[in-house]
C-alpha cells in the first residue's frame, strides 16, 4: 500500500514567502493611507490657524505694521507654530500679510517645515467707485464732498457731470447731456418727435391745415351800352 505524498519543505517555505510579501504590500499601502489622512488633518488644522490670524488682525481696528513675527497658540488640543510677514503694496494703506503655520513639535529654519501658508490684505484705503481710474487712497467715502469733477453719486462738482450721475460740469457724457433726452437731435429737439418738421409739427401729421385761399376776384360786369 502507498502512502499520500504531501508538500515538500521547499514548497512550503515558496508559498509563505508569497503571502509574507503580499501582507507587506497590503500595511504598506495602509500604512500610507494612514499618514495621508493625518497629514491632511493638520494640513486643514494649520490653514484654520492661519486663517483666524488673519481675521483677528482685521477685526482689531488697527493697521498691522510692516514686518515679521512668530507665536505659538494652542487649537485643536495640539500646539502650532505661526510665522507672520506684513509687506506694503502699490495700494496706499493696504498691506499683504503672509501666515505661516506648522505643529510645534516639528523641528525647522524658517523656510522649511511649514504646513500651509494663507495671505491676505488689510488696509483703510477707501476710494471713489470709478471702473475707468479708481483712485485708491483718496481717504473720501461716497457721498461726501471730495475733489471737484470726480466721478460718483454726490462727490464734489456739478449735477450731471462727465462719466457719471452727480458730477462734473454739466451738460457732457451723464444724464440730461448732449445727444440724450431731451438735447439737440433728442426727444423733443429740432428734427425729432414734436419739433419742426417732425410728427405734430408745423407741416406734420396733426399740425395745422395751410389757411385756404380767397376766390380769384370776379371779371367786372360789362356796359350793355358799350356793346
Amino acid at each position: 500500500m502507498r502512502r499520500a505524498r504531501g508538500f515538500t519543505l521547499i514548497e512550503v517555505l515558496v508559498a509563505l514567502a508569497i503571502v509574507a510579501i503580499g501582507m507587506a504590500a497590503v500595511l504598506g499601502a495602509l500604512t500610507s493611507s494612514a499618514n495621508t489622512v493625518s497629514y491632511l488633518r493638520d494640513k486643514t488644522f494649520a490653514q484654520w490657524v492661519a486663517l483666524n490670524q488673519i481675521a483677528t488682525l482685521r477685526i482689531s481696528g488697527q493697521m498691522t505694521a510692516t514686518g515679521n513675527s512668530d507665536g505659538k497658540i494652542d487649537f485643536a488640543g495640539r500646539s502650532w507654530t505661526w510665522r507672520r510677514e506684513v509687506t506694503t503694496t502699490q495700494v496706499p494703506g493696504v498691506v499683504r500679510i503672509d501666515v505661516k503655520v506648522r505643529p510645534a513639535e516639528i523641528k525647522a529654519d524658517e523656510d522649511n517645515g511649514w504646513y500651509t501658508t494663507v495671505s491676505g490684505i488689510q488696509g483703510d484705503a477707501v476710494g471713489i467707485p470709478n471702473a475707468v481710474d479708481p483712485n485708491w487712497g483718496a481717504q473720501v467715502l461716497p457721498g461726501s464732498q471730495g475733489a471737484p469733477g470726480q466721478s460718483g453719486f454726490g462727490s464734489g462738482g456739478m449735477t450731471g457731470g462727465q462719466g457719471g450721475l452727480g458730477q462734473g460740469p454739466t451738460g457732457s457724457g451723464g444724464i440730461g447731456v448732449q445727444g440724450g433726452l431731451g438735447s439737440q437731435g433728442g426727444l423733443g429737439s429740432q428734427g425729432g418727435l414734436g419739433s419742426q418738421g417732425g410728427l405734430g409739427s408745423q407741416g406734420g401729421l396733426g399740425s395745422q391745415p395751410p389757411s385756404p385761399q380767397p376766390p380769384p376776384p370776379a371779371p367786372p360786369d360789362q356796359d350793355p351800352d358799350s356793346q
